[in-house]
């Protein structure tokens, strides 16, 4: 039994380790998610029923450990040390290292060019990895350069680093590199942390280092960090390649992350055309760097140069322009985005930041200018990297004027109103934004509201696209979706690329649009958080839209799925004159679904009933499917629980097939799925 036992164990933690490789470092996952959780659940369960077959460098060891009273200080068997900066940003910067190492090499004019290994400059924490016969034991921070801190339970949740190198058995091999995170995962962590309440971090910068240096290793496991190798510390019996460039290559081979923007370069010109080329394409790399780093390739030639004040001469940072800095905050004013979202924004003195002048910059929302305190007058910290938006990261509380505003309070500063067109403005429970409730009518949610209001699924108005709405609203032809059916034929074909044969078909789209059904009518409307099957069970609830408008909180959470959250957008949007106003313009232009729905609702024989689709249908495709399960009242889910009434079950049916066997939920084949639509479709 152990013996099968090892051998189960052995070739889970090599799959989930295949996985992780491909998932984390090529983006390419072989299989989905559900399945590698079972694989990661059965060797946990293994693990733990033959705790004698424990290893170091199982994937179990990444989600976390017991927490920390404190870290303990490393030594470093070779100190980490520093490298001098380059401040001079131009092509001079390069120059004058390749003199200086030209110099110490007392090479003369006509002597041959100094190959360099030219690398970026990332923006992280830097940390020693300790290998031992190919097995990461110790993690470390640099620290001062001679003792950092043990970090190793939290590096170990950093699933690009391998836990074990591939093809290494040396006795010693200590990987350098810096752990980062990239600016999408830090914008999507951010964005979460918002919409739960929570504090967000500062910067990407910020949040690697502060990730490595939490004592609880599962929350580190939380943050979505990233590492890339740049040298080596302590090396025992390992037969390095004679040149920096090929060390790197070693490790990639191994399986450790290693850039791919980097270079080898011959000369002052090289190192010129590294800086320049990685300058221009800086925005468009997925994480930070603050410049570009210059390394004498050779092994050889790196120990006769040594070191100066404790930093190499065989090495520079080149810097670029900075991406944080500091100026004054003028005033703060209230921007309302396209789905209506109000967003505090920074009005700056202006500051050459990230290659740019800013004169504003995003505070996201009430809570975080709140946490910030950030004040008019107040000396900020702003920062903007790559096409990230330009925030403000915090307030310099030694320099704020005794005459500084008071705390933020955004209710309060627009007296309760949409700043560009006087609607309520709303903020729902357990949401971090406050928004303007006029969605039909506020100019600022003009485009989007249109495009949704035309959009298949809602009125299905073909031909009124993204280009056309931008004119209709730019041109002021448009106001609101009522406004759509006084368009003429001449005013349509005078706009850009319409012409008479469009301008007719768009006329006509908009004319059949007229007669819809109360679900896509409601859909329609953009309120917040309905979507269509909320839409759907709205007109089949309530049978009119008098009574979906004159309903309340209470009433409305009668209907299936509705909770506070959904029932309080609903009353905040009717509750608006100006939705209301819009909703009678489009009544009087023509908008109706036929009266015999209403009558029709109360006798649908599927009525409150909950069907669940899955695998695939010979005889009609999902949307088809779903469609005439909604004609006879039912309501269908995409996931199966005990309140499902029925699951569906094609070719090919996955994990909801088997769900429903488990709970007991009553299952159709094909043939009784058409006997069923058969039956009621009569």
């Amino acid at each position: 039994m152990i013996e099968s036992a090892a051998q189960r164990i052995a070739f889970l933690r090599a799959e989930i380790e295949k996985h992780n490789y491909q998932y984390y470092e090529l983006d390419a996952p072989l299989i989905p998610d559900t399945e590698y959780d079972r694989l990661f659940r059965e060797l946990q369960t293994l693990e733990a029923q033959h705790p004698e077959l424990a290893a170091p460098d199982s994937p179990t060891r990444r989600v976390g450990g017991k927490v920390l009273a404190a870290f303990q200080p490393v030594r470093h068997a070779v100190p980490m040390l520093s490298i001098r900066t380059e401040t001079d940003i131009s092509d001079q910067g390069a120059l004058a290292f390749d003199a200086r190492v030209r110099k110490e090499l007392e090479l003369g004019a006509d002597e041959a060019p100094v190959e360099y290994a030219c690398e970026l400059k990332f923006d992280g924490l830097a940390v020693n990895l300790r290998y031992e016969r190919g097995v990461l034991v110790q993690a470390a921070t640099r620290g001062d350069g001679e003792t950092g801190e043990d970090v190793t339970q939290n590096v170990r949740t950093i699933h690009c680093i391998p836990l074990r190198l591939a093809g290494c058995d040396t006795p010693v091999l200590e990987v350098r590199g810096e752990v980062y995170m990239r600016r999408d995962d830090f914008e999507r962590y951010n964005e979460k942390q918002r919409a739960q309440g929570l504090p967000a971090l500062v910067n990407p910068r910020n949040g690697a280092a502060g990730s490595i240096r939490q004592l609880d290793p599962v929350l580190a496991a939380r943050r979505p960090l990233s590492f890339f190798a740049y040298g080596l510390g302590e090396a025992q019996g390992w037969a390095s390649p004679p040149a920096h460039s090929a060390v790197l290559d070693a490790l990639a081979k191994m399986g450790m992350p290693v850039s791919g923007e980097r270079a080898v370069a011959r000369g002052a010109e090289g190192l010129v055309e590294f800086h320049r080329r990685i300058a221009a394409m800086r925005d468009s790399l997925p994480f930070d760097i603050d410049g570009v780093v210059y390394k004498v390739n050779s092994l050889t030639l790196q120990a006769r140069m040594g070191f100066v004040s404790r930093e190499p001469r065989w090495a520079v940072a080149h810097k670029y322009p900075a991406e944080e800095q500091i100026t004054v905050v003028r005033d703060i004013d209230i921007q309302v985005g396209r789905t209506g979202k109000l967003t505090p924004v920074a009005k700056l003195t202006p500051v050459f930041v990230g290659g740019t002048t800013v004169s504003n910059a995003t505070l996201h929302n009430e809570d975080e200018t709140r946490r910030k305190d950030v004040r008019t007058g107040d000396t900020v910290i702003v920062r903007r990297a790559g096409d990230v938006i330009p925030e403000v990261v915090g307030v310099v509380l030694g320099q704020r004027p005794a005459d500084a505003g008071e705390p933020f309070d955004l209710r309060k500063r627009l007296g309760g109103k949409c700043p560009v067109c006087g609607s309520a403005i709303v903020r729902e429970e357990g949401e971090a934004d406050w928004r303007c409730s006029g969605g039909l009518f506020c100019p600022a949610q003009r485009r989007q509201a249109l495009l949704h209001f035309a959009s298949r699924r809602a009125m299905d108005i073909e031909g009124l696209g993204d280009k056309l709405v931008e004119q209709l609203v730019e041109q002021k032809l448009v106001q609101t979706p009522a406004d759509l059916y006084r368009l003429d034929w001449a005013t349509l074909a005078n706009l850009d690329r319409m012409g008479e044969k469009s301008a007719g078909n768009l006329l006509e789209a908009i004319a059949r649009s007229r007669k819809t059904t109360l679900a896509r009518f409601i859909y329609a409307l953009g309120i917040r958080n309905v979507g269509e099957a909320t839409a759907k069970d709205m007109a089949r609830h309530f049978a009119t839209l008098d009574n979906c408008m004159a309903a309340d909180g209470e009433r409305l959470q009668q209907v299936p799925d509705i909770g506070p959250v959904v029932a309080q957008s609903i009353v905040a949007f009717f509750a608006e004159p100006h939705n209301r106003e819009v909703i009678a313009h489009l009544r009087k232009a023509g908008v109706y679904w036929p009266e015999h729905e209403e009558d029709a609702v109360r006798a649908l024989p599927l009525k409150g009933k909950i069907f669940v689709l899955t695998g695939t249908l010979s005889g009609m495709g999902r949307d088809e499917a779903k469609a005439r399960l909604e004609a006879l009242g039912a309501r269908v889910s995409g996931s199966v629980s005990k309140k499902t009434d029925g699951v569906v079950a094609g070719a090919e049916a996955g994990s909801k097939l088997e769900k429903a066997k488990d709970l007991g939920v009553p299952v159709l084949d094909e043939t009784q799925f058409l006997n069923l639509l058969g039956e009621h479709e009569e």
